[in-house]
């Protein structure tokens, strides 16, 4: 079936809009969930939201999930599948006051953000506008983020949500929908309730460029350093001081220069970044995520940085160190690999919305990286959104859309195949 023979309406813009108003920024040194009450505004009106069409069991949890079901229109015996996206937005950039401009009928080049015209989405600096023109594009006004991560997401389904209630006469099984707090801190599937979801698949909508299909993320670790110096009285340390902050700013300072960074890699290339140091004379840590697409690559660059430490450690003799490494989460191509339907059939449906599929790896994760391995097989699927955690994020409302109907596409197909 071809994307023509739907009759479309679409209402994602106008959702959209609604939702970057809303501040749903997590705060990683939180140790509450939803890591910020303020997620739960949001949670409430898209529960709110999915009530007024008919879904009787939405509703927000205690912890800031939002579960829904869309009940099936076939006798057949279809798997369950569950849309997935996240209401929280990046601690990178204020999601604060978010005031959202169209540029309609985008004619290309640079889109310079009115607030503040040092914020210019630059043609030469994102390629994916060339294949915008004509198109009508959300951008903030270059104070804040925008939010289409994961704001895009969450229209998207919900736009489908509503089609496929309107119109029954559309063959699907039962869908499941998940609204998930604190993505972007790694920590939204923390309080999940896999029993309640009750689905069999899952698909995140919260990729990048329209008619991308993403089955592959990085494997992640956090590391942290801790040094533990030598402290005395500054009139009188000649010989004696060991300076913590120094050691950790040694231990920086070896890391890899042309290699091995967020700054120096692509593709397939992990990295070791240092997030964070903090401490004093006699005490400091440094904070690293570690990212690979293998746990191989892991545990190389985990052996490299430990490395780096004790050769910096040898000159400081009467000082020690203490490195953890916690597992974050995995590839999940690990798990969806044993499960290559559902990556067939998105591929399917992103051809009948009129695309052209890619299949791509996405260098980050998903919650459909941890809920993979939680037992619920979830690639990623694009939301058109671009530039995210900055305040040069943008999103097309024809990406939107054409994100929706893949999502109708999909629940038909996996009808139709069952």
């Amino acid at each position: 079936m071809l994307a023509s023979s739907i009759a479309f309406t679409h209402d994602v813009t106008e959702r959209f809009l609604r939702y970057v108003v809303i501040d749903t920024q997590s705060d990683p040194a939180s140790p509450t969930c939803p890591s910020t009450a303020k997620q739960k505004n949001l949670g409430r009106l898209l529960a709110s939201e999915l009530q007024a069409m008919g879904l009787t069991d939405a509703h927000l949890d205690e912890h800031g999930y939002v579960y829904a079901t869309i009940p099936a229109t076939t006798e057949k015996k279809v798997p369950v599948i569950c849309f997935c996206s996240h209401m929280d937005t990046s601690p990178d950039c204020t999601g604060a006051n978010v005031k959202p401009q169209i540029v309609n009928n985008y004619p290309g080049g640079d889109i310079v953000l009115p607030a503040d015209p040092t914020q210019v989405i630059r043609f030469a600096d994102h390629p994916a506008l060339a294949g915008q023109i004509g198109h009508d594009i959300i951008t903030t006004d270059g104070t804040t983020l925008l939010g289409a991560d994961n704001k895009a997401g969450l229209a998207e389904i919900m736009d489908a949500a509503r089609f496929l209630i309107q119109n029954p006469h559309i063959k699907h099984g039962t869908i499941k929908i998940l609204f998930t707090p604190d993505e972007e801190i790694g920590r939204g599937v923390d309080k999940v309730d896999l029993k309640k979801l009750s689905a069999h698949f899952a698909y995140t909508m919260d990729g990048e460029s329209a008619g991308h299909i993403e089955d592959e993320t990085f494997s992640a670790d956090g590391a942290t350093i801790t040094i533990e110096g030598v402290s005395t009285h500054p009139g009188f340390a000649k010989g004696k001081m060991e300076h913590a902050i120094k050691i950790a700013a040694a231990i920086i300072d070896r890391l890899p220069k042309d290699t091995c960074s967020p700054e120096t890699t692509e593709g397939k290339e992990g990295f070791l970044h240092p997030i964070g140091i903090s401490g004093a004379l006699e005490k400091a840590s440094i904070g690293f995520i570690v990212r690979d697409f293998t746990d191989e690559g892991l545990q190389q660059k985990e052996a490299l940085l430990e490395s780096i430490v004790k050769g910096v450690m040898k000159d400081y003799p009467r000082s020690t160190y203490r490195m953890e490494v916690k597992p974050q989460y995995r590839n999940m191509k690990q798990v969806i690999d044993r499960h290559p339907q559902t990556v067939d059939y998105a591929i399917e449906a992103i051809k009948r919305a009129g695309l052209t599929p890619v299949r791509s790896s996405i260098r980050g994760g998903t919650d459909g990286s941890r809920l993979s391995f939680m037992g619920l097989p979830c690639p990623n699927i694009f939301a058109g959104e671009h530039a995210f955690h900055s305040r040069l994020e943008w999103v097309s409302r024809q990406d939107m859309e054409k994100a929706a109907e893949t999502i109708v596409h999909l629940a038909m197909i996996w009808e139709e195949r069952a």
